[in-house]
């Protein structure tokens, strides 16, 4: 694992700037919280990270090839269950027992074969951040990954992917410094 190093990296949309000039060095293994208002560019920054726009400057060096994201939006399957929508994203390379203890440690045991449009927008965030956590990678990207949770259930999800990214870096989008602060690790304003 190589530490990420952002240089002056840039976004703009025509003449619109998503992404005012940025950098920062995240250390291999560390955990990072990114603060900032709407429309900083702290999407964008997670966007361009994983490579799905392309910068109009800077560059970005020591990226793994496997990055595991929460986005802000669930992008679930609504008619696959809970199980099926993790397992979909994973292939074959996580038992399908595994699956289910970590979604039932997340508080969906009652709902593991339910399609996920009879969840609760909690239950399908839950189920995102399952698929998320499961994946054997280096770098965790996570976009408010604990909107729409209760207070408890933040908590234990919290502490679950406090667990189970333990050693990897870890790039974490909120805007809720209670959140950076129970996460721990440095925490960047932009």
């Amino acid at each position: 694992m190589m530490d990420i190093v952002i240089e002056n990296l840039t976004k703009s949309y025509g003449d619109k700037l998503a992404l005012p000039p940025f950098s920062c060095t995240l250390a291999a293994g560390e955990r990072v919280c990114l603060l900032g208002q709407s429309g900083c560019g702290k999407t964008t920054l997670l966007r361009l990270l994983l490579g799905l726009e392309t910068p109009t400057g800077g560059r970005v060096t020591g990226l793994p090839d496997r990055i595991s994201a929460v986005f802000q939006e669930d992008r679930l399957c609504p008619s696959f269950s809970a199980v099926t929508n993790v397992a979909l994203a994973l292939g074959r390379q996580v038992p399908k027992g595994e699956i289910v203890a970590l979604l039932t440690d997340l508080g969906l045991g009652d709902a593991l074969t339910k399609p996920v449009r009879e969840l609760s927008g909690g239950m399908q965030r839950r189920v995102a951040i399952a698929r998320s956590l499961l994946m054997s990678a280096d770098l965790y990207l996570m976009d408010e990954p604990f909107k729409g949770l209760d207070e408890d259930t933040r908590r234990t999800v919290m502490d679950l992917v406090l667990a189970r990214t333990e050693g990897k870096t870890v790039l974490v989008i909120t805007h809720d410094p209670e959140e950076a602060a129970y996460l721990g690790g440095r925490v960047i304003r932009m």
